[in-house]
């Protein structure tokens, strides 16, 4: 079922994936959050493996698919947070297992520090706790500025890929979707992000953590990962060989595997 949500004067494009029996009772709920130029059906290839044991919530970030850049909008990992927990209220999950990829796992991490009631499991997969940390970044301005948002796109391809990792029909379609993003929310997310901090909440992250990280991001070091482990109460890291950026999605099956395995582990609080 497709909606949206309104929120800071716009639309929040969200789409729950509900396959259990009207008999049976509800299943628990997996919230996705994608990072900079993805949209939200970068998540399909996870779905065959979850979608009979979990109902499946998963939105566009403002200026990404389906969801509008509202005019003027000043982007905070505040505003982030909010926005994620309208998503999460207004598809009736109370509590949630959630996960993240790149600025979607920085943003999961903010709300599952600062909603411990509500984050049964986090996941994080190509993220950082520690903005000032992510390296390369400095031709996207460059980029979108002087040559359009194409030439960041496939330049980013060779960021999030290694060659021959997707088929013909996967990279076009990520190549323009991502292309397809508003520029401002591209270069502002990625402001935000490496802006943020987060160190001091770690601690107040309550739930069982899955890492995801490939061992070739030009972004993010497999090494700041390990500190994020190390920092966090309870976590557990799996690298992936040969993989790069985008994860997620060249390699959808395989996280989606490990991440049905970190559920069947984590047993929700009854309260």
């Amino acid at each position: 079922m497709r909606s949206t949500v309104a929120r800071g004067g716009g639309e929040i494009a969200c789409e729950v994936i509900d396959h259990a029996p009207a008999w049976e009772e509800p299943a628990p709920t997996v919230l996705f959050h994608h990072g900079v130029g993805a949209c939200g059906a970068v998540w399909d290839g996870w779905t065959p493996t979850l979608v009979n044991r979990f109902r499946l919530v998963r939105f566009d970030l403002r200026g990404h698919g389906a969801s509008p850049l509202p005019p003027g909008f000043e982007w905070s990992l505040d505003a982030a947070v909010d926005d994620l927990e309208a998503v999460a209220s207004a598809a009736g999950a109370d509590r949630f297992h959630l996960v993240g990829e790149s600025l979607g796992g920085t943003v999961a991490l903010a709300f599952a520090a600062r909603h411990p009631d509500r984050v049964l499991s986090l996941t994080v997969s190509n993220g950082t706790h520690l903005g000032g940390a992510i390296e390369n970044l400095e031709p996207w301005e460059r980029l979108i500025r002087e040559d359009g948002m194409a030439a960041w796109s496939a330049h980013m391809m060779k960021q999030r890929f290694f060659d021959g990792a997707l088929t013909p029909r996967m990279a076009r379609w990520y190549e323009e979707q991502q292309a397809s993003a508003e520029p401002s929310a591209i270069l502002d997310g990625a402001a935000m992000l490496v802006g943020a901090d987060l160190t001091p909440e770690l601690t107040r992250v309550a739930c069982p953590v899955l890492l995801l990280h490939p061992d070739s991001s030009p972004f993010i070091p497999v090494e700041t990962m390990a500190a994020l482990r190390r920092a966090l109460p309870d976590a557990r890291l799996q690298v992936f060989a040969h993989a790069r950026h985008g994860l997620p999605y060249s390699h959808a099956a395989e996280c989606a595997a490990a991440l049905a395995r970190f559920l069947d582990g984590v047993t929700p609080d009854p309260a």
